[in-house]
């Protein structure tokens, strides 16, 4: 709907642009730092039984995010015109303007975003998986039903302001639609500003390193923007199609399997020892790589298929696809790698150490930095999306070597040997999706796209099975379960 409305023109670019910095907010103080640092105290709370702890902390550092946040929203509305020049430098005029109306609409966003994090860290200690991983489809819902209910009056600067408040309301519902659950759980609480509170001082000072890690990652994302607004026109809402697509698999894979596995590496940490801790990681590991691996291929070689289907209408004409499926490819190289990050870093999380992936993130943003400039004069925007594989890559290496160092060796030949199995099966099924999307080259894009992701999935599927993949026939011993029921 967004790519019918506004392609890749100037309302595109002025807001791909605005969200930038309301979102480093939002991945600054929720999301992955505050799962970091509040869950493994949390979880050894309810682990040791000490549940009215739990809840005064769990009420404690709402409060401090509700502080926080309302900071930063008003913070946001006062300096929107030098965050927008410090978001996009290459951006003057009416798009400049645009943009920064827009940031002074989406700041509180980043707030309602943030407390809905503090709830999936409360449902995620609990168990409580599929909601917290639910819920985050309201914002998107949100933004869709602004823009057809409201595509078909508005036009141009009128429709972005209003998908903005969409947005803003989206993140509200966000949190809405979780609160049934989640009261339940912590019953009893008691909000307060107190750091005496048991636990809280353990998660501010594990916070801490955490958010200035997710900082110096944060720093990547906008410094691709930066860079992206001296390009021609048009590249920051390219940039932003492709990174959509790009982290579908990163949100759905790398983020879900953290998340699920942090609760358990930390509870693994407190009394079950290096050997669980091992081998959580290593199945952690065969789950990322099995779903990751094979998308990476799919984008690099199905890209145009793919952005065509799900963005080729309306404004967004043939170029425009083009021009995106070009830097999606090279964002499929850094796929697997940016996967991979979450959960290596989860298990420097759960042994108490925040301070070892934030040492890792600096190093590799410089890399990725350095490399993106360099890259983007050659490769235009697609340099940008190389420069951030290259960092991303150096950042596994290093974080896994690390591990090693702390737990012994947690990729062993068993998840040698499936991620080999991965990589043929997501080949030959490329080589073969690839020759359906020759064939059907003069069908409609959508026909084009269907087929041939189609025979990707069966492809992947039938040889990672017949490898005999150890996910492969986990899932398909999950699903006859459920035929039987």
């Amino acid at each position: 709907m967004f790519a019918q409305c506004f392609g890749i023109g100037v309302e595109a670019d002025a807001f791909g642009a605005a969200m930038k910095i309301p979102n480093v907010i939002r991945n600054l103080l929720g999301e992955g730092t505050l799962s970091a640092s509040f869950i493994p105290v949390y979880a050894g709370m309810i682990e040791r039984g000490d549940t009215e702890r739990a809840k005064r902390l769990a009420g404690t550092i709402a409060s401090i995010l509700v502080l926080l946040t309302a900071g930063a929203a008003l913070l946001g509305f006062l300096l929107a015109p030098i965050i927008t020049d410090i978001a996009a430098p290459g951006f003057s005029g009416y798009k400049r303007d645009l943009t920064i109306t827009l940031v002074k609409i989406l700041f509180p966003m980043s707030g309602a975003l943030i407390l809905s994090a503090w709830c999936l860290g409360v449902l995620n200690t609990h168990r409580r998986f599929f909601l917290s991983y639910a819920a985050p489809s309201v914002w998107n819902i949100a933004q869709i039903a602004t823009l057809v209910g409201l595509g078909g009056y508005l036009l141009g600067e009128q429709l972005v302001v209003a998908l903005a408040w969409g947005a803003v309301l989206g993140a509200v519902l966000q949190i809405v639609v979780q609160m049934p659950t989640v009261i339940p759980l912590v019953r009893g609480i008691r909000f307060g500003l107190s750091l005496e509170t048991p636990g809280v001082r353990n998660v501010i000072r594990a916070w801490i390193p955490v958010v200035f890690g997710a900082g110096v990652v944060q720093i990547s994302s906008v410094v691709d923007t930066q860079l992206a607004s001296l390009l021609p026109p048009g590249s920051v809402a390219a940039l932003r199609f492709a990174q959509l697509i790009a982290i579908l698999p990163v949100s759905l894979f790398g983020v879900g399997v953290a998340a699920v596995a942090l609760p358990e590496l930390s509870r693994d940490a407190v009394g079950a020892g290096n050997e669980a801790l091992r081998a959580r990681l290593g199945e952690g590991f065969r789950q990322v790589v099995f779903f990751v691996v094979p998308s990476a291929f799919a984008f690099a070689v199905l890209g145009s298929q793919i952005v065509g289907a799900l963005f080729e209408t309306g404004s967004f004409d043939s170029s425009d696809t083009a021009f995106v499926a070009g830097i999606l490819a090279a964002y499929a190289l850094a796929v697997p790698a940016q996967t991979s990050i979450k959960l290596l870093a989860s298990g420097h999380y759960a042994l108490g150490d925040t301070k070892t992936p934030v040492r890792i993130a600096i190093a590799a943003v410089v890399v990725s930095a350095v490399s993106a400039f360099g890259l983007m004069q050659v490769l235009g925007a697609a340099g940008i999306a190389l420069g951030a594989a290259t960092g991303a890559y150096l950042n596994v290496v290093l974080n896994s070597s690390m591990l090693k160092r702390r737990l012994g060796s947690f990729i062993l030949r068993k998840d040698v040997k499936s991620f080999f199995i991965s990589a043929l099966a997501a080949i030959i099924a490329a080589v073969l999706s690839n020759e359906v999307a020759r064939i059907l080259a003069e069908s409609h894009i959508w026909v084009e796209a269907l087929c041939a992701v189609s025979v990707f999935t069966v492809a992947y599927a039938c040889v990672t099975l017949a490898l005999n993949h150890p996910e492969a026939r986990r899932i398909v011993a999950s699903l006859r379960k459920r035929r039987t029921r």
